[in-house]
């Protein structure tokens, strides 16, 4: 299996993408424990669209799911995938099953390209 060349960029959106930061500051600690090619950054829902070029995956924190849909129609040209953070995950900040979902969406998003 071929390596892929870029970094899987995630973006985690919250209100003021505080808590999310912690997230994802726990989800970078699990990535590089496990040599993971993966960028985790968390930014305000503001700012989240700003990022929408950059990144592949965009994963929004739970109390944010009402917004999904929006996230994901404006997220289409760019062929970023968006999922939501289940609250478990979020609540408990747990770096690893953040990791998890986000490859599961980016893989499912890139086979759906081909």
């Amino acid at each position: 299996m071929e390596k892929n060349t870029k970094p899987i960029q995630v973006l985690l959106c919250c209100g003021a993408g505080l808590s999310s930061g912690f997230l994802a500051q726990g989800a970078r600690k699990v990535a590089k424990k496990k040599g993971l090619d993966i960028k985790i950054e968390a930014k305000s829902e503001t700012e989240a669209v700003l990022y929408l070029p950059k990144i592949d995956v965009l994963l929004l924190a739970p109390h944010y799911e009402n917004f999904k849909a929006k996230f994901t129609e404006l997220a289409k040209p760019y062929n970023v995938a968006v999922g939501v953070i289940p609250q478990k995950v979020y609540g408990s900040l747990d770096g690893g099953k953040l990791i998890e979902l986000a490859v599961e969406l980016y893989q499912h998003q890139t086979q759906d390209d081909l």
